[in-house]
């Protein structure tokens, strides 16, 4: 037996994020976990906060956006591949995929993930599987709704 972890991506999800998106771990320490996630074309995610996880994210490819939005600070970046981002813990945010692939996300969660109640539901820019439908044809811009609780 061997102290290091190898891993090729999953063919399959191994879970289904609270956010919605597929999710295919990776690899996990005391330190940190990561994981892949996909957003299939047309999906918007679920808005979430987590309680006490940071994120960092580097898109491998697909497009979409993400909101944002933390401390009063709140953004919509364009997502396209190559670009990282990070999440700190308490940041309300959601994604969707505005293109016609899947959006593809590597993710590293610090620490682990630590269960089902880390991510909390929330209001979000767009209408969501938890809030009702939007239309994300590629080139259609729904009106976002905007979040007015704090």
């Amino acid at each position: 037996m061997t102290a290091f972890t190898t891993r090729h991506l999953p063919e399959k999800p191994d879970v289904t994020a609270p956010d919605g998106s597929e999710v295919r771990l990776l690899a996990s320490s005391a330190s940190g976990s990561l994981s892949h996630f996909t957003l299939q074309p047309g999906q918007v995610s679920a808005a979430i906060v987590h309680r006490t996880v940071t994120e960092m994210w580097f898109v491998l490819s697909g497009s979409g956006r993400i909101w944002r939005s933390l401390d009063g600070d709140e953004s919509v970046t364009e997502l396209e591949a190559d670009m990282a981002l990070d999440l700190p813990v308490g940041t309300r945010f959601q994604f969707r995929c505005d293109g016609g692939a899947p959006l593809r996300i590597v993710g590293v969660t610090m620490p682990p993930w630590p269960g089902d109640d880390e991510a909390v539901p929330t209001h979000g820019m767009w209408d969501s599987p938890m809030t009702g439908p939007v239309d994300t044809t590629p080139g259609h811009h729904a009106r976002p709704r905007r979040d007015r609780r704090g």
